[in-house]
């Protein structure tokens, strides 16, 4: 059995002078739920593409089931893939979009039929096989755009940004979907978004990229917790991770009038080091009301600005030549101008080296 399900190497893509994927190196195990994040033109579609067969790669090899696929055609490679956009054909049925491509590949009537009920028992559509695409919702067109991915029977799924057409409650509803479908079905899925809460609730493993590189590869978890580098910790979480400058000295790191002792952070190296230094502290980790009580650090500031959420109110606030969000609960009565306690817990923060920007 091969190791990976889908594997990258060294692949590389340009466009005459201009790079967009350079020495690119990945590895999909069976079964696993991969998510490619980042923002519009970071690679993350093309390289998507260069896995289906859509774009003819410069250099570099791509695996599917342990067989290199990188000049066979998309046919051939063995995968299904659901696009951003619909594709359905207007003029046909659901259950004749379903079956178009069967029915080319002249599949005998009776598996057609078999492969056709079966994805729209899982996907929930069979109430709407008779309904032409004009007669759908956009949630119900893309559940019938991925049947047609599901009727193929392959190994591995590919999926182009399928929910940024829909509303918000539709985008929530089809999370849910393609969950639950990767849990029946258990086959490789890759899946392209530049949602992160998508890529969070979504994957087993999510690949940031970068100018068509991928700046870090790891669970959801590992990628909230420790990213590796400033541009991670700002791309994960919302508001985004708050940062400030300074600098690390006898065990501490230092910003104006704010100290923080490091006793309880893990350094990169696993030694801890001296001079410049950016501290990142996400809003939802900054101590307010009850959990001062287990903070190491605590300092007051004034409140300039209040964001209500519903189930959270957000403070921004200057501190240590910047300014910072936090994270409060939803019924807090604060507003600004009032002076509010925050504190710190070193085991939650991550370091920065500020001129390389990874992870200390």
């Amino acid at each position: 059995m091969p190791e990976y399900s889908v594997e990258i190497r060294g692949l590389d893509l340009s466009f005459g002078a201009v790079e967009v994927l350079k020495s690119l190196n990945l590895g999909i195990r069976e079964g696993e739920f991969l998510v490619l994040l980042g923002s519009s033109g970071c690679g993350k579609s093309t390289l998507l593409n260069c896995v289906a067969g859509l774009i003819e790669v410069t250099d570099g090899q791509i695996f599917i089931k342990g067989e290199n696929v990188t000049w066979k055609e998309p046919s051939e490679r063995g995968i299904g893939m659901v696009f951003q956009s619909y594709a359905l054909y207007p003029q046909m049925t659901v259950r004749g979009n379903l079956s178009f491509g069967l029915r080319n590949a002249r599949l005998p009537r009776d598996e057609i039929s078999r492969r056709v009920a079966r994805a729209a028992e899982i996907l929930r559509i069979e109430s709407l096989l008779d309904r032409k695409p004009g007669a759908l919702s956009g949630g119900q067109r893309q559940r019938v755009a991925i049947g047609r991915a599901l009727v193929r029977e392959v190994d591995v799924f590919l999926f182009d940004e399928p929910l940024s057409n829909l509303d918000a409650k539709l985008r929530a509803e089809l999370r849910v979907e393609i969950k639950r479908l990767h849990g029946r079905l258990g086959n490789t899925m890759i899946y392209v978004t530049h949602d992160q809460v998508e890529a969070m609730t979504l994957a087993d493993r999510i690949a940031i990229m970068k100018g068509g590189r991928i700046m870090q590869l790891g669970s959801p978890h590992e990628i909230y917790n420790r990213p590796r580098n400033l541009y991670v910790a700002g791309f994960i979480g919302s508001p985004s991770m708050n940062f400030i400058s300074g600098g690390l000295s006898d065990g501490a790191f230092r910003a104006d009038a704010l100290t923080i002792p490091l006793d309880g952070y893990e350094f990169a190296g696993g030694a801890s080091v001296s001079g410049k230094a950016v501290i990142g502290i996400r809003p939802e980790h900054i101590a307010t009301g009850d959990a001062l009580a287990s903070a190491a650090v605590r300092t007051t500031v004034k409140v300039e600005f209040v964001e209500p959420t519903g189930s959270d109110t957000l403070v921004f606030a200057p501190l240590g030549g910047t300014g910072i969000h936090a994270r409060m609960d939803g019924q807090s009565d604060v507003r600004p101008g009032d002076d509010i306690e925050i504190g710190f817990l070193p085991e939650r923060i991550s370091l920065f080296d500020p001129d390389t920007g990874a992870r200390l």
